[in-house]
C-alpha cells in the first residue's frame, strides 16, 4: 500500500524537476496560470475567513431549532461531486440560470469569469474552514469568557483577546486545508468558469489542458501541486501537534 501511493508521486517529481523545469516554470502560460490560482484562492481564504467565521461561531456557541439540518447542508459540499457542484452554480449564476438573467440585466456576467473561479473554490472549499473552526470555538473554555466579562469585559473585548486566540490554531488549521482545497479545484471551476488562459485557467486546468498538447508544462505544474501538498499537510500536522 505505501509503495501504491508512493510511486505515482514518485513518478511526478522525478519527471516534472528536470533540467526544463525552470524554464517552464517560468514560461508565460505557466505564470499566468499560477498568477490566477495564487490571487482566486487568496481571495477565496479571505472571503471564507469573512464570510464563514460567523456562522461557525453561531453553530458553535448557539442552539436552534433546525440547526442539524443547517450543519448538514452546509457540509453538503464535502461530499457533492465537484461537477455537480459547477452544474448547480450554473443553474443559479449561469446567463439564463435563477440569478443569471437578473445580472445580466445589471450589466453583471458572473459564468465564466474570474469571478466564477472564486465562486467555484469558496463553494467547494469553505466548509472545511468551517468545520475546522466550528470546533475551534466549541473547544474554548466558557469559564474563561465569563470570568472576562466578571472582570468588565465586554463582548467584543471578550472575543477579541480570549475567544479568538483560543481558536487561532483550529481556525489558521482550517484555512490552510481551505486554501489548498481550493488550488486543487477541478470539476466545479470548469463547468463553471471555463478554461480560459489569464482569465479562469488555475493550476489543474492547465494540467488537464497541457495534457492534449505538450506534457512539460503538465509535469512541471504536477510536480509543483505535489510539493504544494506536502508543504500544506506538514503544516497542517504541525499545527495539530502544537494544538494538542
Amino acid at each position: 500500500m505505501t509503495a501504491f501511493l508512493l510511486l505515482p508521486t514518485l513518478a511526478l517529481l522525478s519527471r516534472g524537476l528536470n533540467a526544463s523545469f525552470l524554464p517552464t516554470l517560468l514560461s508565460p502560460a505557466v505564470t499566468d496560470t499560477l498568477r490566477v490560482s495564487l490571487w482566486t484562492t487568496g481571495l477565496t481564504a479571505l472571503l471564507t475567513v469573512v464570510l464563514v467565521t460567523p456562522v461557525a461561531f453561531l453553530l458553535a456557541r448557539f442552539d436552534f431549532r433546525g440547526k442539524a439540518a443547517l450543519e448538514t447542508l452546509l457540509d453538503l459540499p464535502v461530499v457533492l461531486p465537484p461537477v455537480v457542484a459547477g452544474l448547480g452554480l450554473l443553474l443559479v449564476f449561469g446567463r439564463t440560470g435563477l440569478l443569471g438573467a437578473p445580472l445580466e440585466l445589471a450589466g453583471v456576467s458572473v459564468a465564466f469569469s474570474p469571478a466564477a473561479v472564486v465562486m467555484a473554490q469558496l463553494f467547494t472549499a469553505s466548509p472545511f474552514y468551517l468545520r475546522a473552526a466550528r470546533a475551534g470555538f466549541g473547544s474554548v473554555d466558557r469559564d474563561a469568557e465569563q470570568a472576562a466579562q466578571t472582570d468588565g469585559a465586554s463582548r467584543a473585548q471578550v472575543f477579541r483577546f480570549i475567544t479568538w486566540p483560543l481558536a487561532f490554531p483550529f481556525l489558521l488549521e482550517g484555512l490552510v486545508l481551505t486554501w489548498a482545497r481550493a488550488l486543487g479545484e477541478f470539476g466545479a471551476t470548469i463547468l463553471f468558469a471555463g478554461s480560459l488562459q489569464g482569465r479562469t485557467r488555475t493550476v489543474t486546468l492547465a494540467v488537464y489542458a497541457a495534457l492534449e498538447s505538450d506534457l512539460g508544462p503538465a509535469l512541471v505544474l504536477s510536480a509543483v501541486m505535489v510539493c504544494v501538498a506536502f508543504a500544506v499537510l506538514l503544516v497542517v500536522r504541525t499545527l495539530a501537534a502544537r494544538r494538542d
